[in-house]
């Protein structure tokens, strides 16, 4: 584990960027990006006790180790600039260019989010972050580089800080280095991570590891010195070098029941060559001299995995019996798995940037692609995040179309989650599923490096609802649950344009007769549809009845005649009844009414008075057995709860802004519903307020804020 070297200099940054940055400009770039850095945190100094400008210079350091290009570099010198200096994102972009401007400034998004990893705010800060990483993987690069240096530095900051801080990283920083494929930022920040959070398990270990290293150390030369012989015998050019094992790899083990003693890839090497053939060829002299475990023959070079990572990995009974773990591979591929996708930004191999970037992307990035998609899904934030976590940073499996592309599906997926991964056409027409050339059931359980081929017939009537209960993956369940919103969709439009034209038939009403271009205006304004269809479905999902609707226009023939009783008034509750006094009263649970609304008492059989809003449709159901009824306006304190239909386009900034306008407004929201109606979000809420212009006004504010597009009071 590296330990912090706090007196580095730019000497020291640009002697390391040299040996993979030829060009002088480049380099003279790195050099202005830190007198820049120098100039702006002057006066500034870390908790660790040091000038603050060496923290950025550390985290560019880190980045020459994964080969980071010169914008990157620059950026992760002036990593801090724009939060912590004051300075302007156009102001860094006109001294270095759009690129750095546009990384330091991704950096500084990410860095204004707070992370937990202990209350509900976690889960919409981990989408912010997995979804905002994705447009530039260089920002959550710098960012990996800038977390390990001030973990390094963690022993400055109180023991909660510290805790907090590893805890974090461990489960929100590390996962994502290891989808990246940077083991060596990866390894490290589990490694100090584990040191803060279980200090007595990391040295109990370290403890372990350096009372057996001697042992180890003898073990793993004389094992090197057999196999280089081998390699010697037979004229192939290679380099030797023996692997540890990290600390928190070592205690995942032990989590897992396995005793120090049997932890056998304590001993490993790692062995690179020139060629792909060179690696086949050595597998087999290995193997022949050595005996193999069996199961323990990974071969990821013609299966790599998902980031790009590529090895032959064996285990064997080595000398004087000892077990050794074997990678073999060559010399661009452990360049590529100790670096991950950082390598492929390096300009060492001389290629077109901008082309290895959208090649390798493309082609190695899958972990990015499936973020996206899960984000495109319209998913809840808390279904996001839980499939990020167990879909995407938990084990995955890696199964094969019969043309042998790779799919990462989540462990225990099946044929069905296959299918959508593939197209929603593909899961939407599936009929059946051969694996390995068996016809298997649709809940059959894909293991990894299953062929699996999906049998698809355009007359397919569709998924079926049981597929929800078969399918693993969030993905797959939301296309399932969206094919039937949108069939369910049609069903409620055609039944509430039945329903509507039904209503005007008994009023002896033409559809083209009330349907005109005026009235169709005041409808609209007043249901807030934005159109027929918009209009049709309200009425057919039972937002409206047909009745209420036709209401809206022929309000004076249609409304409820109330019978008038004077008797004298009972004072005693919020709600004060003309001619009965000390009944039982309810306030309608359809259209929850609150003081200030327009109101009328209905009198039930056996329940007492329910009173309901005026306009509530459920009234033209009812008989005439109405009274008078009014608000009492000697209660002013107490809190009546209504509904609302929030519709919004924007999901992140909607839900933070709904709830602090609540807050704001002195407004508690008693629950919260998301409802999915194709692209739009709308939320179903329960609010307490003390009165109607309470009411309104909370509702005024809501659709003053851009992201939403319009706010109704639910009747039932």
């Amino acid at each position: 584990m590296a330990s912090d070297k706090r007196l580095y200099t730019i000497d020291d940054l640009i002697d390391k960027a040299k040996t993979y940055i030829n060009k002088e400009e480049d380099l003279n770039k790195i050099r202005e990006a830190f007198a820049l850095c120098k100039e702006k945190h002057e006066g500034q100094f870390r908790d660790s006790g040091e000038a603050y400008y060496f923290h950025p210079l550390n985290t560019a350091i880190i980045l020459t180790t994964v080969y980071a290009d010169c914008d990157t570099i620059c950026a992760g010198l002036l990593h801090d600039v724009i939060e912590d200096c004051g300075m302007t994102k156009q102001e860094l972009e006109d001294e270095f260019g759009p690129t750095v401007a546009n990384l330091v400034y991704g950096v500084t998004k990410i860095s204004k989010i707070h992370f937990s990893t202990e209350n509900e705010a976690l889960i919409e800060y981990y989408k912010k972050i997995i979804v905002g990483m994705s447009e530039d993987v260089r920002v959550i690069i710098i960012k990996l580089a800038d977390r390990l240096h001030n973990m390094r530095t963690l022993w400055a900051k109180d023991e909660e800080k510290q805790k907090k801080i590893a805890r974090e990283t461990l489960d929100i920083l590390a996962p994502i280095a290891h989808h990246l494929g940077i083991h060596k930022i990866k390894s490290e920040l589990e490694d100090l991570s584990l040191r803060y959070l279980k200090p007595n398990v990391f040295y109990d270990i370290a403890d372990k590891l350096n009372n057996t290293k001697l042992e180890r150390d003898k073990v793993v030369n004389d094992m090197i010195a057999s196999v280089s012989n081998l390699l010697k015998e037979n004229n192939i050019e290679h380099e030797i070098k023996g692997r540890s094992k990290s600390i928190y790899s070592i205690y995942k083990k032990l989590e897992n029941g396995r005793k120090f003693s049997d932890i056998y890839d304590l001993l490993a090497l790692r062995i690179l060559v020139d060629t792909v053939q060179q690696c086949y060829s050595i597998i087999g002299m290995i193997h022949a001299k050595y005996k193999p475990i069996p199961k323990r023959f990974k071969d990821y070079i013609a299966m790599p995995k998902p980031n790009g990572y590529q090895s032959l990995h064996t285990t064997v009974f080595g000398i004087d019996g000892y077990l050794f773990e074997i990678q073999i591979r060559t010399h661009e591929m452990d360049e590529v798995a100790e670096n991950g996708v950082a390598s492929h930004w390096s300009y060492k191999e001389h290629k077109d940037l901008k082309q290895l970037g959208t090649n390798t992307t493309e082609a190695k990035l899958q972990f990015f692609k499936s973020i996206i998609e899960l984000n495109e899904d319209k998913m809840s934030s808390e279904e996001f995040v839980n499939s990020v976590k167990n879909e995407i940073l938990n084990n995955n499996i890696y199964v094969f179309t019969p043309k042998g592309d790779i799919f990462e599906l989540p462990k225990g997926s099946t044929p069905i989650d296959f299918a959508y991964s593939i197209h929603t056409r593909v899961g939407e027409t599936m009929v059946g599923a051969i694996v390995n050339d068996s016809i298997v059931p649709l809940d059959y359980e894909l293991k990894d490096n299953d062929i699996v081929k999906i049998n698809t017939n355009k007359n397919s009537p569709g998924p079926s609802k049981e597929w929800l209960n078969i399918a693993k993956s969030t993905r797959a369940k939301n296309k399932i649950r969206g094919f039937f919103t949108r069939n369910e969709k049609d069903n409620y439009i055609e039944r509430g344009k039945a329903e509507l034209e039904k209503e005007l038939r008994k009023r002896k009403l033409s559809f083209s007769e009330f349907l005109t271009d005026e009235n169709l205006d005041e409808i609209y304004r007043q249901s807030k549809a934005v159109d027929l269809n918009d209009l049709y479905l309200g009425i057919g999902n039972g937002k409206f009845s047909g009745s209420y609707i036709v209401n809206l226009i022929y309000k004076k023939d249609e409304s409820p005649e109330i019978k008038k009783v004077e008797v004298p008034k009972n004072v005693e509750g919020d709600i004060i009844v003309e001619g009965i006094d000390k009944i039982k009263v309810n306030l309608a649970n359809c259209c929850n009414p609150v003081p200030g609304d327009e109101i009328v008492g209905y009198i039930t059989k056996g329940n007492g008075i329910s009173v309901h809003r005026r306009s509530c449709h459920n009234l033209a159901y009812l008989d005439n057995r109405m009274v008078n009824v009014s608000w009492n306006p000697e209660k002013k304190n107490n809190r009546f709860i209504t509904s609302l239909f929030i519709f919004c386009h924007d999901y992140d900034k909607s839900l933070l802004e709904v709830m602090q306008k609540a807050s704001s407004s002195g407004i508690s929201i008693d629950s919260m519903h998301n409802i999915r109606k194709d692209d739009e979000i709308v939320y179903e809420v329960d609010i307490w307020v003390r009165d109607l212009e309470h009411l309104n006004n909370y509702i005024r504010d809501l659709e003053n804020i851009s992201c939403i597009e319009k706010v109704v009071r639910i009747i039932k």
